[in-house]
């Protein structure tokens, strides 16, 4: 232990935790369940053959309510977890509590039905689509595949027709599962999962390794950014390639800057450590690599040229040669991908294809729909799509905007870059039509390693918390029947009530004041 390290938990602490521990295996217990009633299960759902488990899917209304309690225990159960996480407690978690605790909570979840959307058959649709020898970027599952297809019936039917939104390295590595499962789709899922665990484990590597650089407690970056509900519910049970995204572009800063020197504000650069150029290569290569997943980790290589730059002598012009090195290294990775996969640059004409729906969690969206009414209230027809879109645009240039003075501003050393990246990814994010619950992971998980503030905290856990509730698990319309959908949560949170008295007959120390306990000099 280093001086200034907080002390590790007493045993009453210890006590609480695996109190704590139990109330997110049970609630994973209950989301298990309940998947299999009310998940977005494929259409020949192997579950109905297994005697007793095929109860859950007879009765999806129960199912769903099973699932919200479940949700609702691990959200309970990450939240008071950040207790033991909260920096400038006298005690605090260890990383290896840590660790435990999120790999008993993701294991009931490993092999169950996709929750919360069904995007993980379009990943296995378009992936066959590669594998068949077709162009992914060009035919929709439908028309590739044919709707008969059992990897096609998996599809929302908004996007049976249309392209592949993701890049050429995700839909190769795709290809090989579609090609070793064939039409096997169960067998097809729980394969993209392991994918999305590979992510999760590259999340898990470099998160606390960039906290320890940056000034934040390893075990407060990894509640926050890795045992995050979001992460759990959306990434592991949602098999999202937002995991293996996200993972490529952390492990890649860490690769990048494990040997850059630390330095502040007018400090004079040290010679080129022995290896340093190479770390410097390998890092831009792996967060290209991550943006031949999602396009957006392209944005890690702006604030990657300004930590080199800053490195250097901070001038202007080693600025335009970090980012001269950047667009070479990305511009030649990406071509490998590119021409390597035999895909091509296709993926760029693709982008856009997320932005054909409107979501209603999305900020412009919503506006754009009070515009639409506007105008139909003043007479001037429905005009909502317009709006929607002219809105989108502006959208897209005050992200621009954003990231462009983080830039700056970064190289200045107002801020520190990474924190950058996560202010610009979190805009580009929230501002986008289509913008999804598990998409601010791309700011939350940076800025969890790198913001040392209470009030980001508290924000992104306030939001994480009510994002993670907001989305039902469901694969099911119940023939329009929303009302089930709130009689779910009513009859959730009446058990999740029941559950937290017992938590606190068990572990009264979790809702006493004493668990904020700081350290002296932290007050």
């Amino acid at each position: 232990m280093h001086p200034g390290d907080p002390e590790p938990l007493n045993a009453e602490e210890n006590r609480a935790l695996r109190v704590v521990k139990r109330l997110g295996i049970v609630g994973a217990l209950f989301l298990a369940f309940g998947s299999l009633g009310a998940g977005a299960a494929p259409i020949l759902n192997p579950v109905l053959d297994i005697p007793v488990l095929r109860l859950f899917a007879r009765i999806p209304t129960v199912s769903l309510a099973i699932a919200f309690t479940g949700m609702g225990m691990m959200v309970a159960a990450w939240l008071l977890l950040g207790r033991f996480a909260r920096p400038g407690r006298t005690r605090l978690a260890s990383p290896a509590q840590v660790y435990r605790t999120l790999a008993m909570w993701t294991v009931p979840l490993l092999v169950i039905p996709p929750l919360f959307s069904r995007d993980v058959y379009s990943y296995l649709a378009q992936s066959a689509i590669v594998d068949r020898g077709m162009d992914p970027y060009e035919l929709g599952p439908a028309q590739a595949l044919g709707v008969a297809d059992p990897l096609t019936a998996g599809v929302s039917n908004m996007w049976r027709e249309t392209p592949a939104p993701y890049g050429p390295l995700f839909l190769d590595i795709g290809s090989w599962i579609s090609g070793a499962v064939g039409t096997h789709v169960a067998v097809g899922v729980l394969l993209m999962r392991g994918l999305a665990l590979v992510g999760l484990g590259l999340i898990v590597w470099a998160l606390p390794r960039l906290a320890r650089r940056f000034g934040v407690q390893p075990s407060t970056a990894l509640w926050l950014g890795a045992a995050n509900p979001l992460v759990l519910f959306h990434l592991v049970a949602g098999a999202h390639n937002e995991a293996l995204g996200i993972g490529l572009m952390l492990a890649g800063l860490e690769l990048g800057i494990r040997r850059l020197p630390i330095r502040v504000s007018g400090d004079s650069p040290p010679p080129l450590a022995k290896g340093e150029l190479a770390c410097i290569l390998l890092g831009a290569v792996v967060i290209t690599g991550a943006a031949m997943i999602k396009i957006h980790a392209i944005v890690a290589l702006g604030f990657f040229g300004v930590m080199i730059a800053r490195r250097w002598y901070g001038r202007l012009t080693d600025l335009l040669w970090a980012a001269a090195l950047m667009t070479a290294v990305c511009a030649a990775v990406t071509a490998a991908i590119c021409f390597g996969t035999g895909l091509g640059f296709g993926w760029v004409g693709a982008l856009g294809t997320p932005g054909m729906v409107w979501n209603w969690i999305s900020p412009v969206a919503e506006l754009g729909q009070l515009g639409g009414i506007l105008g139909i209230m003043l007479g001037l027809g429905n005009h909502t799509a317009a709006v929607i879109a002219i809105l989108g645009i502006l959208g897209y240039v005050v992200a621009g905007s954003i990231t462009a003075k983080f830039l700056w501003d970064s190289f200045r050393w107002r801020y520190r870059p990474i924190i950058g990246l996560g202010v610009s990814l979190g805009a580009f994010m929230t501002l986008h039509v289509a913008m999804q619950p598990w998409w601010l992971l791309w700011a939350v998980i940076p800025l969890a390693a790198s913001a040392g503030t209470s009030r980001f905290r508290a924000a992104a856990t306030a939001v994480s918390a009510v994002l993670a509730m907001v989305i039902p698990p469901t694969g099911s319309t119940f023939d329009g029947r929303s009302y089930i959908v709130s009689q779910a949560y009513v009859a959730g949170g009446i058990v999740l009530l029941g559950a937290l008295v017992i938590v606190w007959r068990a572990a009264p120390l979790l809702f006493s004041r004493r668990m904020g306990e700081t350290r002296p000099e932290a007050v």
